[in-house]
């Protein structure tokens, strides 16, 4: 339990700034490209270090890692805080994120390797919850704390829970021992690889969007860089004789069309999470806080939905209950393809609550599949690779998002602009209207009323184009229910590997 209010801490982090850039931007006079890095900085490192921990963690061990990596998280958390400028900021939340990403696969790797398989109906709804609840709420929870007290609080409320994880987790973990005989043979150029692979490409998924993909020397530079690091990278996996990381589990089929299934369950957890808040935001004019609140139900259909995925988890074959997820996610997506102008928090509740009962029931099923049926000497470095997916899916799902949503906008507003053009009679019937509204601005009531309507044409382009995207996910989940067939059942109840 210690171990996974770590991970809490360490994945909520991810979204938990989302909300409050504007107040972080103000209070350390940075500019909006600068101040974006501080969530992109946490994200870059962290992505790097997620694989390289099932190294660390048979090097080290997890009692040594996880501790370490929890007061690590800690003490940049009090770094951040205590930040009084940009630079100072965007460092330590670099170091927050790679120290605290170890923190995330090894508690996945723990619970299939120290419990029994016929505990894991228990244990593995709790690890799930947890993985998927804490981007959820991140929004929630960094709008209530920036507006009751401060953007401060967002790094100074891990203080406390970080240190009692690492007390805890060195008191009470010690169920493996560390293997130095591993350094002898670390692969120095596979982890540089890995670095700038990962974290090129993380910047590239990030930042393209807005810079116009290869259209900016920088992005195109940056894929360069990201290109020569995975060649170096997946070399040195194949050539090396202890390489950083171990790219075999992908040969077990539940393994590789689980991190498949988890690739796209990022899109949708990472992705919706960015898309309602678009929409709030840009068209309904929400504040973070409204957001958080409206968003708050997604969270509380996963805590419902928890205790019942464990308990069908040993009545019904797991496939079909990804599939069902992805059919929910489906649904869901589907009906807030409709979406218009009006629509707040009662259109938005059934939507929610399909992706809130969806998460759980794909998530805890999919988990089981990949990595509890993995031999136990595998499952440390191959939870690296499988929470890897994850995170990419949701930098892709991001990029695609934005990508699409800008190409549907511009779209929208050329087939609108024709509509509302001189000689259409209810344009200028509408337009005569916002000039009489206006007339108390005098001889400049006739180009506010220009300004009123471009703003009504935008905003219908933004709400078409978030319906647009909204079918696009729609899609993409019914193309996972028909895969779901790929996974194998997994024979009979046994250990999922002795702990001691």
């Amino acid at each position: 339990m210690s171990m996974v209010f770590g991970m809490f801490m360490a994945i909520l982090d991810i979204q938990i700034v989302s909300a409050s850039l504007s107040e972080i931007q103000a209070g350390l006079s940075a500019s909006a490209d600068e101040v974006a890095w501080v969530q992109t900085s946490y994200l870059i490192a962290e992505v790097v270090m997620i694989p390289l921990s099932g190294f660390l963690s048979r090097l080290l061990s997890t009692r040594w890692l996880f501790a370490a990596s929890a007061a690590g998280f800690t003490l940049m958390s009090l770094m951040c805080a205590t930040s009084t400028t940009i630079e100072e900021m965007i460092l330590w939340r670099a170091l927050q994120g790679f120290i605290g990403g170890a923190m995330i696969p090894t508690v996945f790797a723990s619970a299939f390797t120290i419990f029994p398989r016929e505990k894991q109906p228990l244990v593995a709804p709790i690890i799930g919850l947890v993985a998927t609840l804490a981007p959820t709420i991140g929004p929630t929870v960094g709008g209530y704390l920036t507006d009751l007290f401060s953007w401060h609080w967002l790094f100074l409320v891990n203080i406390v829970p970080g240190i009692l994880v690492t007390i805890a987790t060195w008191t009470l973990v010690d169920f493996d021992e560390p293997d130095l005989s591993l350094y002898d043979n670390f692969d120095w150029a596979g982890l540089a690889g890995m670095a700038a692979f990962l974290g090129a490409l993380e910047y590239v998924l990030e930042e393209g969007p807005a810079k116009g993909w290869f259209d900016s020397d920088l992005i195109t530079m940056t894929a360069a860089v990201s290109a020569a690091g995975g060649l170096l990278f997946f070399w040195r996996a194949f050539t090396a004789r202890q390489p950083i990381v171990d790219l075999g589990a992908f040969r077990d089929r539940n393994f590789w069309t689980g991190s498949l299934f988890s690739f796209v369950m990022g899109i949708g957890l990472y992705g919706l999470t960015y898309l309602y808040p678009v929409y709030l935001a840009r068209v309904r004019g929400y504040s973070a806080l409204m957001i958080g609140e409206t968003m708050f139900v997604t969270g509380i259909c996963m805590f419902v939905a928890a205790p019942i995925v464990g308990r069908l988890m040993t009545k019904v074959d797991p496939r079909l209950m990804i599939g069902l997820g992805f059919l929910g996610f489906a649904l869901g997506t589907f009906q807030a393809s409709y979406v218009t102008k009006d629509w707040d928090f009662w259109e938005l509740l059934v939507p929610q609550m399909l992706r809130g009962f969806s998460l759980m029931t794909c998530m805890v099923p999919i988990n089981n599949l990949a990595l509890g049926t993995l031999p136990p000497a595998r499952i440390k470095n191959a939870s690296g690779l499988f929470n890897l997916t994850r995170n990419l899916g949701g930098a892709v799902g991001l990029a695609l998002i934005n990508s699409l949503m800008n190409d549907r906008i511009d779209l929208h507003l050329t087939r609108l602009h024709d509509s509302v053009a001189w000689g259409h009679t209810k344009a200028e019937e509408m337009l005569a209207s916002l000039t009489l509204a206006m007339a108390d601005r005098g001889s400049d009531a006739g180009l506010a009323a220009v300004s009123k309507l471009a703003g009504i044409v935008r905003r219908e382009a933004i709400v078409w184009a978030i319906g647009d995207v909204f079918f696009v996910l729609t899609l993409l989940f019914v193309a996972l229910v028909f895969l779901a067939g790929l996974m194998r059942r997994p024979r009979g109840a046994g250990s999922a590997g002795g702990g001691h």
